[in-house]
This record gives C-alpha cells, sequence and structure tokens, in this order.
C-alpha cells in the first residue's frame, strides 16, 4: 500500500470518528436520548451501566476487610432495625411483592427479602454489600449511607442482609423492631 492510500486511509477514518462523535454529541445535546424511569434502556446502554456498575464495584470493594463477628446476634438485630427503617421501602420485606418506590423506580431495586446476590464468594459479597451501602449507586435511587452512618453500623445491615432471605415474615417483624426508638 503507498503512503498516498494510506494517509487516504487515515484522513477517511478520522472524518468517520469526527461525524460520529458530533453525531453523539448532537445525540445528547438534543435530549433525543429518553431518560424517564418508566422507559428502560436499550440494550447497549443498559449493558453499558450495569457493566461499569459490576467492575467499579468488585474493585472498589476487594480491599474491604470484612468483620469476623457478622453472624452475630446483635449485629442481626441492629442490622434488622435499621434496614426496616432505612431500606424496606425499595429492597422490601419478606411476603412484599412490590411498593410504590419498586413500582416506581428505574432500574427496580432488588428485592433483597428474595434474592441471594450471586456476585463471588460470601466474603466478596460481603464486600460488595458494605460498600454499596456506604457509597450507594449514582443516578439508581441507591443513596451513600456512609455519610450519616459509622462502619459499624453499616456492617450490622450487612450481617442482616445475609440472613434475610430465610425470614419469614413474623420472623422479620421481631428481628426489625427497635427496642429504642431514639436510637435511629
Amino acid at each position: 500500500m503507498s503512503i498516498r492510500k494510506l494517509l487516504a486511509c487515515v484522513r477517511c477514518l478520522a472524518v468517520a470518528g469526527l461525524v460520529l462523535i458530533l453525531a453523539g454529541a448532537a445525540y445528547v445535546y438534543l435530549g433525543l436520548y429518553p431518560i424517564g424511569a418508566d422507559t428502560p434502556h436499550n440494550a447497549a446502554t443498559y449493558w453499558l451501566l450495569e457493566s461499569v456498575r459490576e467492575r467499579s464495584v468488585a474493585r472498589a470493594a476487594s480491599g474491604i476487610a470484612v468483620p469476623g463477628d457478622l453472624d452475630a446476634s446483635a449485629r442481626l438485630l441492629a442490622g434488622g432495625a435499621d434496614y426496616n427503617d432505612m431500606c424496606a421501602g425499595c429492597h422490601l420485606e419478606p411476603g412484599v411483592k412490590e411498593s410504590d418506590f419498586t413500582l416506581g423506580l428505574y432500574p427496580a431495586p432488588p428485592n433483597l427479602a428474595e434474592a441471594h446476590d450471586v456476585h463471588g464468594d460470601p466474603e466478596t459479597r460481603d464486600q460488595r454489600r458494605f460498600w454499596i451501602i456506604k457509597h450507594g449507586i449514582k443516578a439508581s435511587g441507591m443513596p451513600a449511607w456512609g455519610p450519616g452512618h459509622d462502619d459499624e453500623r453499616i456492617w450490622n445491615m450487612v450481617a442482616f442482609l445475609k440472613r434475610l432471605p430465610d425470614l419469614t415474615p413474623q420472623q422479620y417483624q421481631i428481628v426489625t423492631a427497635r427496642k429504642d426508638s431514639a436510637a435511629h
């Protein structure tokens, strides 16, 4: 291939790249992407957002040291009360299939009373849960609880999440009852 043909090919690729960038900028600037929570993302956007979220959480959570006492009943009780107050409206409780929040949020929050986290071994799941509770997830409705809650309190919620799928609705009511209403 001659130098002239190579330069023509490079120019053609540069022009095509510039056209794609300008078309993408126009698409964003003109507001053509449907941003309403009642319209699902297209498959490519959904894949991209899911991939970014999963890889980012995995990287950020990988170095977190998991306490050895997450199975302690005191953690379960403390975390349960916080889950009931702060999380159940979106992530539900045993026996509940939907709420106003779950119907209106996109992506829909996972039903933590039913679903088990499938990402990695138990320690990895605990690390991920801790990181997500502490830092939240941008543009998902999941707030960062870290600014108002210390790590101990967040670990208590992680301890509760480990047991939540196994609780009956009656057990849930007992475990999540707050002894002292001034504590929260």
